[in-house]
């Protein structure tokens, strides 16, 4: 079991298995062939949370660096970059290059800054990887500088080779919201090869996966007799906290999560406060230090949010799902009601989606906060429900 620090930061290339192995080499190969076309060429990876992209895409970016540091290498003198759009996992693949031979810090980097410097230099990469790239923005940030309208159009347009890894289960809010023909629309002009990977890495056990996507398609199944994972659901968030305190003294990398059905503001001193039935925690403040959120020890007093996690291992999770997520009795499904939804930011509305759309897409944006937050525990996930309704229902299946 990892302890203690990320599981995130790279294996060795032999702890790699075969399947993974394979597509490092399959992406490196892509790279070479297609560096020097005078047309930009994409690689799509693809995949649910816990297969493995983001280690699969860190040790071919490795790879390529090493290459691209020595003379006499197809990659020789090359301008290659790692971007995604997530200040946390920015900081995981920064400490990744301190720990690297052949990387460095500024190898890593935010799509904006990337595409603002690169228009203003006027030149191309030569190889450019996106990891969690359904975060990229589909609408202007200007907040954020960003005065385009898509920022994955303006990454092709200043590099040579873009590899991409997406999961459209993972998209959080309506400036970055995708459909799946919005991409294959917006790459049908370049010469695109997809891979998907299948097998899971982080949930330890493949009945608890299929209990999750059960319940993300609003299914209530029976719980899974596992030996190798706990889920296990909880009456009061008091008890639920102890438990994970518990399990991150023992082993590290144990935290509370929630989705965000509870106020927030982000740039001001006021704390805000998560409530599961009598217990009272405040909210994950904003990360000024080099060090992810779920590493630092004085996290196990907050509860951290899709914006703290997406696209870490944890080895236990406890999540409160809020008021936003219910169960209907009468037609036997766990439903979202995004009224309730507290991320306004998630919602800031777009004018290109009508109303049908964007009531589908709030609905999406909800379950997909779910998804990453259920799937982030390796070894354990336990889980109070804010709804009494839904709460009930699961403690009948402990």
């Amino acid at each position: 079991m990892e302890t203690f620090t990320s599981s995130f930061l790279l294996p060795s290339y032999a702890q790699l298995d075969q399947n993974q192995q394979k597509i490092i080499t399959k992406i490196v190969d892509f790279s070479i062939k297609n560096s020097r076309q005078s047309q930009t060429t994409v690689f799509v990876l693809s995949g649910e949370a816990g297969v493995g992209k983001s280690i699969v895409l860190a040790s071919a970016f490795e790879k390529i660096q090493k290459l691209s540091r020595q003379d006499g290498t197809a990659f020789s003198t090359f301008d290659n970059k790692l971007l995604v759009n997530h200040n946390e996992m920015l900081k995981i693949y920064q400490e990744f290059a301190t720990k690297s031979r052949y990387l460095y810090k500024k190898d890593f980097t935010k799509p904006t800054p990337f595409i603002n410097l690169y228009q203003k230099k006027n030149k191309k990469a030569d190889i450019v990887m996106i990891d969690e790239a359904h975060l990229l923005l589909t609408k202007s940030d200007p907040f954020n500088k960003f005065q385009q309208q898509n920022q994955l159009i303006e990454i092709l347009k200043l590099a040579r080779v873009v590899i991409l890894v997406f999961d459209f289960a993972q998209i959080i809010k309506l400036k970055s919201y995708w459909q799946q023909d919005w991409l294959k629309t917006l790459l049908q002009d370049y010469p695109t090869q997809y891979c998907h990977l299948n097998q899971q890495y982080r949930l330890q056990n493949p009945q608890i996966n299929t209990w999750i996507n059960a319940f993300l398609q609003g299914q209530l199944k029976p719980k899974p007799a596992t030996k190798n994972f706990e889920l296990e659901f909880f009456a009061d968030g008091i008890p639920l906290y102890e438990k994970i305190k518990a399990k991150n003294q023992e082993f590290g990398l144990s935290r509370l999560l929630a989705t965000t059905d509870f106020p927030f503001t982000v740039f001001d001193d006021k704390m805000w406060f998560v409530s599961a039935g009598k217990l009272k925690l405040p909210w994950d403040k904003i990360n000024f230090t080099d060090r992810p959120w779920a590493e630092r020890p004085e996290t196990i007093n907050e509860v951290g949010s899709i914006y703290t996690i997406q696209g870490f291992d944890l080895n236990y999770a406890g999540v409160i799902l809020g008021p936003s997520v219910k169960y209907n009795e009468e037609k036997q499904e766990v439903y979202i009601d995004s009224s309730l939804y507290e991320d306004h930011e998630a919602f800031k509305k777009r004018n290109d989606l009508p109303p049908s759309s964007l009531a589908k897409a709030k609905n999406e944006i909800v379950m997909n906060s779910i998804n990453i937050l259920l799937k982030r525990g390796k070894y354990g996930l336990y889980i109070y429900a804010t709804d009494p309704v839904l709460r009930q229902h699961l403690l009948a299946l402990n």
